[in-house]
C-alpha cells in the first residue's frame, strides 16, 4: 500500500521560513528609514536652495539700486536680529510669499508657524510668533567667500556634535546651503572639523568672519525663530 505524500509545511520548515523572514526584515528596515530620511532631506534641501535664490536676487537688487534695506542678511541695514525680520524683508519686497516661507522654513518634527507676513492694501504686517523653524541662516554679506554657510538645519550648530534628539533629522544628518549657491547632505561624523579645520571649510563652509583654515562658531552670527 503506498503512503501518501504531503505537500504541506512541517514544523520545522515554518519555523525555519519564519526566521528568514525575519532576518530580511531586519536587514530591510533600516535601509527603508534611511532611504525615506534622505528623500525628506532632499526636500529639505530643495527648500533651502529656494530660499537662497530669493535672497541671492535680493542682495542683486539692493547692490544695483544702492538700497541698505535689501541685501544679504550681513549687509541689510538696519541689520534683522532675528529670523522673522529677515523673512519679513523677503516678503513684504516681493521675493516670497508668507505661505512659501512657512514650507521653507518646515521639515519633519519642525512645522515652522507664524502670524503676519501679510498686506492688507498697501500696509505690510510684520510676521510675529515665528516658532519651530526647521532653518537657521547666518548674518551672511556679499564680501564673505562663495563657502560661506547662509543657512543650515536647525539640528546642526557649526563645529558641534550632532544631538541625538535634534530637530529636524536628529543625527541622522544636517544640510548646509552656501552662500555662493551649493547646498549638500551631511552626514554626523562630518559635523565636527576634528582637526582638518580647512578639509571641513570645503566640506560643510565657514561661518562669517572664519579665515582660512580656522573654524570657528556660530555664536553672535546666526538668525534663529522670532
Amino acid at each position: 500500500m503506498k503512503r501518501k505524500t504531503s505537500s504541506a509545511f512541517t514544523l520545522i520548515e515554518l519555523l525555519v521560513v519564519i526566521a528568514i523572514i525575519a532576518t530580511l526584515a531586519a536587514f530591510a528596515v533600516p535601509a527603508l528609514t534611511s532611504a525615506l530620511t534622505r528623500g525628506q532631506m532632499t526636500g529639505t534641501l530643495n527648500n533651502m536652495h529656494q530660499f537662497h535664490l530669493a535672497a541671492q536676487q535680493m542682495a542683486i537688487d539692493g547692490a544695483s539700486n544702492s538700497d541698505p534695506t535689501l541685501g544679504w542678511p550681513g549687509d541689510m541695514n538696519p541689520a534683522p536680529t532675528a529670523l522673522s525680520a529677515y523673512c519679513d524683508a523677503l516678503i513684504s519686497n516681493n521675493y516670497l510669499q508668507a505661505g512659501d516661507v512657512k514650507k521653507i522654513l518646515s521639515a519633519p518634527g519642525a512645522n515652522c508657524v507664524f502670524s503676519g507676513g501679510t498686506y492688507s492694501g498697501s500696509t505690510y504686517t510684520a510676521i510675529s510668533g515665528l516658532t519651530s523653524p526647521a532653518l537657521k541662516v547666518y548674518l551672511v554679506n556679499g564680501s564673505n567667500p562663495s563657502n560661506t554657510i547662509f543657512c543650515e538645519t536647525a539640528n546642526y550648530t557649526y563645529n558641534t556634535a550632532l544631538p541625538s534628539a535634534g530637530v529636524p533629522y536628529s543625527d541622522k544628518g544636517f544640510i548646509v546651503q552656501r552662500r555662493g549657491g551649493d547646498a549638500v547632505l551631511l552626514r554626523k561624523a562630518q559635523a565636527v572639523a576634528g582637526g582638518n579645520a580647512t578639509a571641513f571649510q570645503t566640506t560643510v563652509g565657514r561661518v562669517p568672519g572664519d579665515t582660512d583654515g580656522v573654524a570657528g562658531a556660530e555664536t553672535g552670527v546666526v538668525l534663529t525663530s522670532n
